[in-house]
């Protein structure tokens, strides 16, 4: 798993191409995405979802299948139930987030499930996916945006605010500090000192 901002190769002819963009977005781009999704059809749901997500280090399966008993919205708590054998975590939930679960919760009403399609289902992760890429066109990314991005943005953002990489390996649920690694090696915050003007 590769996340450089691009990764080159030879061709057989020795020209340089570029592979692939960059799979994280930064904190601004994240809320770049979240606004744009004010204009959805189903703005509070989208937009709550893409926090979630976000602030959670979620994969579309995770997301979709969050349900109302994960949620603790007296104690500000939420359960995640990791996928890919993944290690479930309890997160806590800022003020932002209650308050958007909370309105929600009021549009959803008697649901077991936190997000619905228009026919009042549990969304599916194909319905979520397509959410994002829409989304991440009417905000005018220059590259191609999917919902894994969400999660690696969390871990980026968790390791260039210098969290442990330890920790950072719980929240995301990683049975392995080798996939957290990835996140640390992009953090910025380590190279501050390089140089002194």
């Amino acid at each position: 798993m590769e996340f450089q901002d691009c990764q080159y190769k030879r061709s057989t002819n020795d020209s340089v191409t570029v592979a692939k963009p960059r799979k994280y977005l930064t904190a601004t781009e994240v809320e770049r995405l979240i606004t744009a999704a004010s204009s959805n059809r189903h703005a509070h749901r989208d937009q709550t979802a893409l926090l979630l997500a976000y602030r959670h280090g979620l994969r579309s399966s995770e997301l979709v299948s969050l349900r109302w008993d994960d949620i603790d919205l007296a104690v500000g708590q939420i359960y995640v139930r990791r996928t890919k054998g993944g290690l479930p975590t309890v997160h806590p939930i800022g003020a932002r987030e209650l308050r958007a679960l909370r309105k929600l919760r009021r549009i959803t009403q008697s649901s077991t499930y936190l997000f619905l399609n228009e026919r009042k289902s549990p969304w599916d992760v194909a319905g979520y996916q397509r959410m994002v890429a829409r989304t991440a066109k009417k905000a005018r990314f220059p590259f191609a945006v999917s919902s894994h991005a969400l999660r690696h943005s969390c871990g980026f953002k968790l390791a260039s605010d210098g969290q442990d990489t330890r920790a950072i390996s719980h929240y995301l649920g990683h049975k392995s500090l080798a996939s957290t690694a990835v996140y640390t090696a992009l953090a910025p915050h380590r190279f501050k000192d390089f140089w002194r003007d």
